[in-house]
């Protein structure tokens, strides 16, 4: 026999329904959710710092495409080192969020591909939101992610000014990116579920505006020397300083 419902027990049936079928935060519902209260929101600043005399970049060595040869005498960039910061660390709130909801960008994070290497090396983005990629190069690229916890891509942009949008669907820290014709171009795309996230510049600088106030973990990680968390406590309308240091290979 086939029972029909309708109205308000249809209704009540479907939110029966789906709170019994697991789903982890997509058992929490928009009611639960808290948005951000900017009249108390604070500010946590920060500095990645770099001890010791940092690797040598290797020398990439090109071979197999003529058109690359304009990046004869370019180098990796495992560590780049200003005025004792480290630069291309990517750094987040790990943990601490609770039930906050954000809403997700509708503006793209852009990476170009110049001179036969990603621009920027690593990338921050929410979950949902478009990663927009660009062939600036008069060659064919190919754009291959790596995730372990996301759905593997990977589309070749055929002609120069080609773009192409992907997003992800879960957080993961982090995705590498690889042109599979040009093996010595990588790079990093850190995918969170918040607005709070950075990538060091300017000598190892970064900041996170408007974090509610709480105790979060924060964590630091790059590429060659690895991750470091530490615990932060922020109050209404509080700057707090957060200090990472990492150290050359050779010191430990």
């Amino acid at each position: 026999m086939r029972i029909k419902v309708f109205g308000p027990i249809a209704v009540a049936l479907l939110v029966t329904v789906s709170a019994c079928s697991g789903g982890g935060e997509e058992q929490v519902s928009h009611a639960d959710m808290k948005h951000v209260d900017q009249a108390t929101a604070g500010t946590v600043t920060g500095r990645v710092n770099f001890e010791g005399t940092a690797p040598e970049n290797p020398t990439v060595r090109i071979a197999g495409d003529p058109r690359c040869a304009s990046a004869t005498g370019m180098t990796f960039e495992h560590y780049i080192v200003k005025d004792g910061g480290l630069d291309n660390v990517f750094v987040y709130v790990k943990d601490g969020l609770g039930n906050y909801h954000f809403d997700t960008p509708a503006e793209p994070v852009k990476l170009d591909q110049q001179g036969c290497r990603y621009v920027p090396h690593v990338v921050g983005l929410q979950v949902g939101q478009p990663l927009e990629v660009t062939n600036s190069d008069d060659t064919m690229h190919n754009v291959h992610a790596l995730p372990e916890t996301n759905r593997e891509f990977n589309f070749p942009q055929h002609r120069k000014d080609q773009r192409d949008t992907r997003t992800f669907t879960a957080a993961e820290v982090m995705v590498p990116l690889k042109c599979d014709l040009h093996p010595w171009m990588s790079a990093y795309v850190g995918v969170v579920a918040h607005p709070y996230f950075a990538v060091t510049a300017n000598g190892g600088r970064f900041e996170f505006k408007n974090l509610p106030p709480g105790t979060y973990t924060i964590e630091a990680w790059h590429s060659k020397a690895g991750t470091q968390t530490q615990q932060v406590t922020i109050g209404e309308n509080e700057t707090k300083d957060v200090a990472f240091t990492f150290r050359s290979p050779a010191a430990n």
